[in-house]
């Protein structure tokens, strides 16, 4: 698959994945165990992204290849995690947000992301 997003679009990417993974228990009606992994996704999603090695990060401490590594097994893991461990909306959120995280992936460019493209 060619890629078609820069770092500097996946970057804006990984910011609203944040957002979404923030507001989804309020705004899906998630409650329990499906809530915490949200929130707890939100908060990790913010720090790598914080810490990445790309226009948008903010400390380059992670390289971006890394991150791009992080964000498959993360995907994986969600589709697992939403076949298998929930039911109802929880289930739905968890395989969207999977499958969207791998999609980016695929379409990222994760050579094209030193600190100096800032």
């Amino acid at each position: 698959m060619p890629t078609l997003l820069s770092p500097r679009t996946h970057g804006v990417l990984d910011y609203v994945t944040v957002a979404v993974f923030a507001l989804a228990p309020s705004s899906l009606g998630l409650d329990g165990l499906t809530a915490t992994l949200s929130y707890v996704l939100a908060g990790v999603h913010l720090a790598m992204t914080l810490l990445t090695a790309f226009p948008l990060g903010v400390v380059a401490r992670i390289p971006f290849s890394l991150h791009g590594t992080v964000e498959l097994v993360v995907g994986v893991a969600l589709v697992l995690t939403g076949s298998f461990l929930f039911e109802g909306p929880g289930r739905m959120f968890y395989l969207v947000m999977g499958a969207v995280i791998l999609l980016v992936y695929l379409a990222t460019d994760y050579k094209g992301g030193p600190v100096a493209a800032r």
